[in-house]
C-alpha cells in the first residue's frame, strides 16, 4: 500500500473515534470558558497538552483551589497508561527516525492506539505503516482542538448544555476501544477491578478515586497474570 493510501485509510479509520470525541471536546471548551480560561488558554492547553482526561482534570483541580503537585501528581498517574502503550506499540516503530517516533508519540491517546494497534493485529509490519498511524492522529487531533475551540466560542450561549448527555459519546467511545481489547481473563479482571473502585471512590477529592481504580486495576491484571497462564478468550487450554 501506498503511503497516500495508508494516510486516507488512517483518516477514514478514525471517524467512528470523532463521534466520540467531537461532543467531549466541545465540553472541555465549555468548562474551560466558564473555568476562567481565556480562548488562546483553552485551544492551547487542547494543541499541547492533548489529553482529554487530563485536561478535565486539570479544570476541575483548578476549581478546587487544588495546589501545582496536586496537579501534576494527579495527571501524571492518570496519563501512566500510556507508557503501556508506547510499549505496546515500540516495535512497530524502533526502525523510524526520531523525528517520526517523537510526533508519533505526541499524537498518541487512547482513541489513536485504538484504531493503530487493530490495523497492526491485523496487518502485522506493514511497510510505511507509519503513515497509517498518522493519517488517524491527524484526524483525531484536528478533531479535538476544533471540537475545543468550538466549545469556547459558542458553548456557553447554549442554556443547560450538561442536560444534553454528550458526555455519553464519550463513554460510549472509550467501552468501544476497551471491550475489543479484553482477550484473557487478567484483562477482564483488571478492567471490572478498575470500574468496581472507580465506582466505590467515585467522592473522593482531587479525582483520588481515578489514581485509586487505575492501580487496583493494574495490580489485579499482573496477579492473576502471574498466577496462571494467560488464556485467551474463545481458546482451549491443551
Amino acid at each position: 500500500m501506498s503511503r497516500s493510501h495508508l494516510f486516507y485509510r488512517g483518516l477514514r479509520d478514525s471517524v467512528p473515534m470523532q463521534v466520540g470525541i467531537a461532543p467531549f471536546g466541545i465540553i472541555f471548551g465549555t468548562l474551560a470558558g466558564v473555568g476562567g480560561l481565556s480562548l488562546l488558554q483553552a485551544v492551547g492547553m487542547s494543541a499541547l497538552v492533548y489529553a482529554g482526561s487530563a485536561q478535565f482534570i486539570v479544570i476541575s483541580l483548578l476549581g478546587s483551589g487544588a495546589s501545582a503537585a496536586v496537579i501534576l501528581l494527579t495527571t501524571l498517574i492518570v496519563n501512566l497508561r500510556h507508557v503501556l502503550y508506547s510499549a505496546t506499540l515500540q516495535p512497530h516503530v524502533s526502525a523510524l527516525p526520531q523525528r517520526w517516533r517523537l510526533l508519533l508519540a505526541f499524537w498518541l491517546t487512547d482513541e489513536t492506539f485504538a484504531v493503530v494497534q487493530r490495523f497492526y493485529r491485523v496487518h502485522g509490519r506493514t511497510p510505511q505503516a507509519h503513515w497509517y498511524w498518522l493519517g488517524v492522529a491527524t484526524a483525531l487531533y484536528a478533531c479535538w482542538v476544533g471540537s475545543s475551540l468550538v466549545g469556547v466560542l459558542f458553548g456557553q450561549a447554549v442554556p443547560d448544555m450538561a442536560s444534553w448527555g454528550l458526555e455519553f459519546a464519550m463513554l460510549a467511545t472509550f467501552i468501544g476501544i476497551v471491550v475489543p481489547m479484553l482477550r484473557n481473563r487478567p484483562q477482564i479482571a483488571a478492567a471490572l477491578v478498575a470500574a468496581a473502585v472507580a465506582l466505590l471512590t467515585y467522592d473522593l477529592p482531587y479525582k483520588l478515586g481515578l489514581m485509586a481504580a487505575a492501580f487496583s486495576g493494574i495490580v489485579a491484571g499482573v496477579v492473576l497474570e502471574r498466577r496462571r497462564p494467560v488464556t485467551t478468550i474463545g481458546e482451549v487450554q491443551s
